[in-house]
């Protein structure tokens, strides 16, 4: 399996951020060929205000049905029928009453929906230099664990945040995942000393294959103030080593998953039947 995961500069505009989803997954598709490609987190709207992400979230249809929605939804289901692969669809804003939901989708190459999963936790945090980040103040936090198959690979679904919380990357090894999805809008402060080192943590914890699409840049907040996004989107090996990196600014990076170096490692470190404490 050819997994890519794509780097995005998004914005607060919903079809601006469309439109430069598809340039880069067209761009990706083909020059790698990959059969599963994400995005990055709440790619569709990235800062404005409360309001703004609102108007830009979207009512997500029933799951597995073929009833249509919204702007984002669609392009992410037609984007894995037109292109045949499997769409890991980042994260997007769903609307679920007085606060919204960061949620992943995932389609595969029919466009049928395979997974839905809201992420859980939720970036409630104030940096060394005093930037105050208040998800919750938007978004309510998920409940469940999420799995889905793949081409024949168990794959997890975390969002970012999730990434400090190994228990959850543990309890997604324990449901057979082999290759877990992290996108992310990593700020730049917590993700230059953070980023890699976390992902490669939880990859040989979990001895799984790790992608991690990205947000990159700056992006304009609803009170006008300017932040700035880490990117480095990359995909870990199960022995922790980064095998693919994107550059600074829109792009992506590729990476075959090697599951007989997963079944490898697994085989010589035995370390999920040997946990004592969980």
């Amino acid at each position: 399996m050819r997994v890519s995961a794509v780097q995005m500069n998004a914005g607060a505009d919903k079809r601006d951020n469309i439109a430069q989803a598809r340039r880069l997954i067209d761009a990706a598709v083909a020059a790698d060929r990959p059969d599963i490609i994400s995005l990055p987190e709440v790619w569709s709207c990235m800062g404005g205000d409360r309001d703004g992400k609102f108007r830009q979230a979207e009512e997500l249809p029933p799951p597995g049905s073929n009833t249509p929605g919204g702007e984002a939804y669609e392009f992410l289901r037609a984007t894995a029928r037109e292109k045949q692969i499997h769409v890991h669809g980042g994260s997007i804003g769903e609307k679920g009453g007085d606060r919204l939901f960061n949620t992943t989708v995932v389609f595969d190459p029919t466009g049928t929906e395979l997974a839905r999963y809201r992420k859980i936790h939720l970036f409630d945090i104030t940096t060394p230099e005093g930037l105050v980040f208040g998800e919750s103040r938007t978004y309510a936090p998920g409940e469940d664990v999420v799995t889905y198959q793949a081409g024949g690979v168990t794959v997890g679904c975390a969002i970012c945040y999730d990434v400090r919380f190994p228990e959850m990357f543990l309890k997604l090894r324990r449901a057979g995942a082999e290759l877990i999805f992290l996108p992310s809008a990593f700020t730049l402060q917590t993700g230059k000393d953070h980023w890699e080192v976390l992902i490669r943590a939880r990859a040989i914890e979990t001895q799984c294959w790790i992608a991690a699409p990205a947000m990159s840049g700056p992006h304009v907040e609803g009170n006008g103030e300017t932040r700035h996004t880490f990117g480095h989107s990359l995909i870990a090996n199960p022995w922790g080593h980064i095998v693919a990196m994107a550059s600074d600014g829109p792009g992506w990076c590729t990476s075959s998953i090697d599951t007989a170096l997963t079944a490898r490692i697994r085989n010589d470190m035995p370390v999920l039947s040997q946990r004592k404490l969980a």
